[in-house]
């Protein structure tokens, strides 16, 4: 399997998970594929966030073929810089092949409930 383009791609894991949601958001559905990230937690404040910790699998999906207006809307949504940061990762994409892509970390005011 060919990798996805990191730039293009980004992994979610928690209200973006909701199809409708990224139509609403993104005017279009959108094209995805199971990924998990490995060593990080998923956590929930007043939004949901991941923590790094060591042997934890956090499910979710690679949003793929995105543009730079989507990444615009996204990042206005996620609250970008104040609630989270979009930063690149690596996850576990089909048959473990490893993808490089996009994520929003939490920031400290997130995990403190936003």
């Amino acid at each position: 399997m060919a990798g996805f383009d990191e730039a293009s791609t980004l992994f979610v894991y928690g209200n973006l998970l909701d199809e409708r949601l990224q139509r609403e958001l993104l005017g279009r559905t959108v094209s995805t594929v199971p990924a998990t990230l490995h060593d990080y937690a998923r956590e929930r404040a007043r939004f949901f966030y991941v923590t790094p910790r060591p042997g934890a699998l956090t499910p979710g999906l690679l949003l793929l073929d995105l543009r730079s207006h989507d990444f615009a809307t996204l990042d206005r949504y996620e609250e970008v810089p104040v609630l989270y940061l979009r930063e690149k990762i690596d996850v576990s994409a089909a048959r473990g092949a490893i993808q490089r892509c996009w994520i929003y970390l939490p920031t400290p005011l997130t995990m403190r409930g936003g």
